[in-house]
């Protein structure tokens, strides 16, 4: 099966021009000014796609997909994901993390979904790990959990947070080294993805222990950096040092200190971060609880995958940075970070993962592995259990 996107804008994510695209079973096959159906080679479908930009599909670096929070009870754990919630909102990549609760959700179930997933339509990998020291693994490390399970890019902790089990800086090395190596066997980026909270701390020991070790400060992927001013300007200095700087993009009403996505982007531009180190994740079904200075919940939202498309548009409109930019904060760098090397561009030979945008910025169309799962604005692929319209 072929699918021809002709006379769209591509941005690759850099600015190609009008172009067509040529997608063949799920990847990219060709590009170029003018490419006509070949009768002889099989059914082709073609769509106009005149005046919009075609875009690399996103890649969505933290998301509970089996649900996250609790921090209020059994009734507030937040629902799974489900296909169409990723999919309209243009995410064909996801990698999948626990968060608070790993006791009543387990790294099993959180496979299992990311497989549900996959089969479903879009490219999924996991984290293993969670809060807890020692991490939850599915082979009894985490080392081992890399080099033999083939969704695990990485490892999944928490630091700088009450909610965290209080890691020590060693305990972080040594999770970062299990991370490292089992990386280096199997090929894989082997991260150390830290969700990190408001606690004074902030990232001293990331940059203690990139002074003190042999581990490179590419090891660490940092996230929530843009939580509170302080916080984020801890991002840029670790950004600046080569390290990964990853703003989440779910805000609630309740986070008044939390700049906003383009704010947040505008910063680190403004502060000298480099754009390449920059990356923004949704936190997409995780909970996003508000706390008083006791330490009391105060309040509980669910994050929206949706916000990273939004904020995407917001950057844009701002005219904090052009698209092709704007674009590689959620697919080249993730791509570069995750390695995922078949991810974050049209490219021959790549991922036909694909995004047609209107003029507006709006979501017409969104393919996966060159399926098409979305078709003018509405989810024509849905999740088994998902509602289908009649």
């Amino acid at each position: 099966m072929f699918t021809i996107l002709k006379n769209g804008r591509v941005c690759a994510p850099q600015d190609l021009g009008v172009r067509d695209v040529l997608l063949a079973d799920r990847s990219v096959a060709h590009l170029a000014d003018r490419i006509d159906p070949v009768p002889a080679y099989g059914a082709t479908e073609v769509y106009d796609v005149t005046g919009c930009f075609v875009v690399p599909g996103f890649i969505d670096q933290h998301v509970h997909l089996i649900g996250g929070g609790g921090e209020g009870g059994f009734a507030t754990r937040t629902p799974e994901v489900m296909l169409s919630d990723l999919t309209t909102a243009g995410i064909t990549t996801v990698v999948g993390t626990l968060g608070t609760d790993s006791v009543t959700r387990h790294m099993e179930s959180l496979l299992a979904k990311a497989r549900g997933l996959e089969e479903e339509g879009i490219s999924t990998w996991i984290y293993s790990g969670a809060y807890p020291i020692p991490s939850p693994t599915l082979t009894g490390s985490l080392r081992s959990d890399i080099i033999l399970i083939d969704k695990v890019v990485g490892g999944k902790v928490a630091m700088s947070d009450h909610r965290s089990a209080q890691p020590s800086k060693d305990e972080l090395a040594r999770l970062a080294a299990e991370a490292r190596v089992g990386g280096m066997l199997s090929g894989k980026a082997g991260v150390l993805h830290i969700h990190t909270g408001d606690g004074s701390r902030r990232l001293d020991w990331l940059f203690e222990i990139v002074a003190e070790t042999e581990l490179p400060i590419t090891q660490f992927t940092p996230t929530h950096l843009s939580r509170n001013p302080e916080l984020l300007l801890e991002g840029i200095r670790f950004a600046k040092a080569g390290g990964m700087l990853d703003i989440t993009t779910s805000i609630s009403a309740a986070a008044s200190s939390r700049p906003r996505p383009a704010e947040a982007v505008k910063t680190c531009l403004d502060a000298g971060a480099p754009l390449d180190r920059i990356t923004m994740s949704s936190d997409g079904n995780g909970s996003m609880p508000a706390f008083n200075r006791k330490g009391d919940l105060t309040g509980l939202v669910a994050a929206s995958p949706r916000s990273l498309y939004e904020a995407l548009c917001e950057i844009v409109r701002a005219k904090v940075l052009p698209l092709p930019d704007a674009l590689c904060l959620v697919t080249t760098n993730p791509a570069a970070s995750l390695k995922l090397p078949r991810k974050g561009r049209i490219v021959p030979g790549g991922d036909a993962d694909i995004v047609v945008l209107d003029a507006d910025l709006t979501i017409r169309h969104v393919f996966a592995k060159g399926r098409c799962l979305v078709k003018d604005g509405q989810a024509v692929v849905r999740g088994t259990f998902e509602s289908h319209p009649a």
